[in-house]
């Protein structure tokens, strides 16, 4: 079984790491986050799970409004051909559903299979905002701790100015 949000939750509490999150109605793209997220301070962003043509999965993070060339970015992160991943390895993997990609699915990857990239431009934002493996809330949290997460989860991420 996937962690829950509350287990997601202690798990960062355990690592010493601070977060905020507030609820809102499900949102599933961009726009709708928008829409509803309030006054939510922070680099608001989207994930983007793919695979390339070899069978290895990428999870690219980056703020909402990063066009992200799939044609351009292996070069960039050094994979091959991307293409987007299926629900059904989605939930395998990441242990979350289309609409809820976050790098907090990080938690559930305990196969280590996720290569993780950060675009620079994200990181440069002190506070970051991600659905805490459901879709219906955001949660703020620092970049440095955002690492520290991903580190702990067993990633070392990347960070490259894919965007």
């Amino acid at each position: 079984m996937p962690a829950t949000r509350e287990e997601l939750f202690a798990r960062l509490r355990s690592l010493g790491i601070a977060t905020e999150t507030r609820d809102h109605a499900p949102v599933h793209t961009v726009e709708e986050a928008r829409a509803l997220r309030g006054e939510i301070a922070g680099g608001h962003c989207k994930n983007l799970f793919l695979t390339d043509d070899k069978g290895q999965i990428w999870l690219i993070v980056c703020l909402e409004d990063a066009q992200v060339d799939l044609k351009a970015a292996p070069a960039k992160i050094g994979s091959r051909r991307l293409s987007f991943g299926k629900p059904d390895l989605l939930m395998e993997v990441l242990g979350v559903e289309p609409g809820s990609v976050t790098p907090f699915g990080l938690i559930n990857d305990t196969g280590r299979r996720v290569n993780v990239v950060l675009d620079a431009a994200m990181m440069a934002h002190s506070q970051l905002n991600y659905h805490p493996l459901q879709n219906s809330a955001t949660t703020t949290i620092g970049a440095g701790d955002l690492v520290a997460f991903i580190r702990a989860c067993g990633h070392e991420p990347r960070i490259v100015a894919v965007a």
